[in-house]
């Protein structure tokens, strides 16, 4: 029950900090990071061009801030490793400065191109690589992966710290590429956040005790719903302010590490799966794009903005997509 209560302070102290900052950087971000919209999206989306964009600073500064400090208390009270949390963080704080790179050179210094895709991708790799490398050193479990619903673990060997990588980039970009929306990434990434402190809870036991190494990863995901709320006051429909890629980047590294962190990374695939088809939207697209000489799979991707195209309301969409994920977190905690 203790740590029920303190995820609670996590999450609602979050959620007053992310309310806070994003009040006073709406002011500032309208100067300085309104937002471009590009000539061949949606006309309905026009209307949003010089909306402030780069928001994502107060999701990270109050998730940091929330998780950091209830990692601090629970280590005074009961003797946590501090280093689970710090390097879910830093790896968050990692992904959100790249994307903050990104926002700042296309929003602040006007070049359309922003952060170049080459070096980008290079940030992100070394950030992944890094905390590859980094959690196989200190993980009690090693190599060993859990599949949730068989309920055993499957050592990956060598191919372990490849498959953390890949994890890591592909929920990174996932993640990114659902933020078309207003409300939409912060809103599903709360939902998602909220299933993993659940997931972590039942997964370890931990309902009256302490001591396995599923907390780091819940003091972050309980932060991180606090704080994606917190944003969504502001980021829903018609939205005040954009998350940006410093947001969305950060929240796709956060989740995927701090999955990893937990040992619940496949869980992941369940829970979050409209990242995973919001992704696989863009690569069939493309994929189909070129091979067939012009056709189009749908009518524009990431899906979110097929449904749009079909007539429904960008509100319908988003509430659509927040229901489906709803959906999903039950049939992961289920499975689990």
């Amino acid at each position: 029950m203790e740590l029920i209560l303190l995820l609670l302070i996590i999450a609602a102290a979050s959620f007053i900090i992310a309310v806070i900052i994003t009040r006073a950087e709406i002011p500032f971000l309208r100067k300085k990071a309104g937002q471009n919209i590009r000539e061949e999206g949606l006309k309905s989306h026009y209307s949003k061009a010089g909306t402030p964009s780069m928001g994502g600073i107060s999701i990270i500064i109050s998730t940091c801030a929330a998780s950091l400090a209830g990692a601090i208390v629970f280590a005074a009270l009961w003797g946590l490793h501090l280093r689970g949390t710090l390097v879910i963080l830093l790896v968050f704080l990692g992904f959100g400065f790249v994307g903050f790179l990104d926002d700042y050179l296309k929003v602040i210094k006007k070049q359309n191109e922003g952060f170049r895709v080459k070096p980008k991708f290079a940030c992100q790799m070394i950030i992944a690589i890094a905390f590859g490398v980094l959690f196989r050193m200190f993980s009690e479990q090693g190599s060993q992966v859990y599949f949730p619903g068989f309920d055993c673990y499957v050592d990956f060997g060598i191919m372990y710290v490849p498959f953390i990588v890949f994890a890591v980039l592909a929920m990174t970009n996932a993640v990114n590429l659902t933020d078309g929306l207003d409300g939409l990434a912060s809103g599903v990434t709360a939902l998602v956040s909220a299933a993993f402190v659940i997931a972590g809870i039942i997964f370890s036991g931990m309902e009256a005790g302490v001591g396995t190494e599923q907390e780091p990863g819940l003091f972050f995901f309980a932060a991180l719903c606090g704080g994606c709320l917190g944003f969504l006051v502001f980021n829903k429909n018609p939205a005040k302010v954009f998350m940006g890629d410093t947001g969305s980047l950060a929240l796709g590294g956060g989740i995927a590490a701090a999955a990893i962190v937990m040992k619940l990374e496949l869980l992941l695939l369940i829970i979050g799966l409209l990242y995973v088809i919001e992704a696989l939207s863009v690569v069939l697209q493309v994929g189909y794009f070129k091979m067939s000489g012009g056709k189009r799979i749908f009518k524009m991707a990431p899906i979110h903005h097929h449904f749009e195209m079909c007539g429904m309301k960008e509100t319908q969409v988003v509430k659509m997509f927040w229901a489906f994920t709803a959906l999903c977190c039950v049939v992961g905690l289920i499975i689990l």
